[in-house]
């Protein structure tokens, strides 16, 4: 029987163009670029659209970007008689993309979601100041030897495992001059590759305790309500249902690790899910999904075509 999970993207998955084929052919997601441009009070589907890389690549806008072309992929799918509710067994995200998930399982409204996350990506740029913290991605090593690699190159400073994404594909974050040493302690410990990423600040470490504060003030003031299917949370790996616990993990995952192997594990172990969609921009997770469980059938939800073949697909 078939078993679905609906997943969404995180940061790193935007791209100068995303979203314009959906505003083009849909008047529901032309709507979803309106309000988030509206809850902003800025034309952010015009840096979506048309670029510039740079302003799309700030923290402050890819998070809402990200959550935008999502939202506007779940509102075509609802156009088309699917709902979440009836269609996904569970909803989980990739860091910013578990605002996305709870946005599009009724948890926030979609100016609510926009506004979190443009919060969220402020805080955590201001967090550390720029230059001082970074990450590093860590191939072929597993989640345990890279703890080891983090806790040895941190030397008094700060250093922490920031994503489990796949087998092999660990990522540390902190400052600066941990991570670079632990990009040497990687590679003397058989690392395929170690390589500092192109990030604006170190995420979902310690040093991001200021944003974390940030956002537990931001949620509490937000109206939430229960997700219609539960989110499987990246700090538990494991599903959660109750608003005043899902604020709580969204102040925690600013500093934790995204469980993202533990999490796709689960959906497709303990969860029964057989089918992983992800909706919104790129290929990012389900990639990783054929990386974590060979035997699940993972499908990126992006464009017109994908959604009419994902629609087809359903109501078979």
């Amino acid at each position: 029987m078939t078993k679905r999970a609906f997943t969404f993207p995180g940061q790193g998955s935007q791209a100068v163009g995303m979203g314009k084929d959906l505003a083009a052919a849909y008047p529901e997601a032309r709507a979803v670029f309106q309000e988030v441009d509206e809850a902003l009070g800025q034309r952010l589907s015009a840096t979506m659209f048309e670029g510039s890389e740079d302003i799309l690549r700030l923290t402050e806008n890819a998070q809402p970007a990200l959550m935008a072309v999502s939202l506007a992929v779940i509102r075509v799918l609802e156009s088309k008689g699917i709902r979440v509710a009836d269609h996904a067994a569970y909803v989980a995200g990739h860091s910013l993309g578990e605002y996305s998930a709870l946005c599009a399982a009724g948890t926030f409204s979609l100016s609510d979601a926009a506004r979190l996350l443009k919060t969220r990506g402020q805080a955590m740029q201001k967090a550390v100041p720029v230059g001082h913290g970074t990450m590093a991605a860590l191939l072929g090593l597993d989640v345990a030897t890279a703890q080891e690699v983090a806790a040895e190159a941190a030397q008094g400073d700060v250093c922490d495992v920031a994503n489990d994404n796949a087998p092999g594909q660990v990522v540390v974050s902190g400052a600066t001059a941990a991570v670079e040493r632990a990009v040497e302690i990687a590679k003397a410990k058989g690392a395929k590759r170690a390589l500092l990423l192109p990030v604006s600040a170190p995420f979902h470490c310690a040093l991001m305790q200021p944003a974390a504060d940030a956002m537990a003030a931001a949620l509490a003031e937000v109206t939430m309500q229960a997700p219609v299917v539960p989110l499987v949370a990246n700090v538990l790996a494991a599903p959660i249902s109750d608003p005043a616990e899902i604020r709580q993990r969204l102040v925690e995952q600013v500093t934790g690790v995204v469980r993202w192997t533990e999490s796709v594990t689960w959906l497709t172990g303990a969860g029964g899910v057989t089918h992983l969609a992800e909706l919104g921009t790129g290929k990012v997770l389900t990639g990783l999904a054929k990386r974590i469980n060979a035997e699940a059938v993972a499908t990126a939800v992006g464009s017109p075509a994908d959604i009419d073949a994902f629609v087809a697909e359903l109501l078979a």
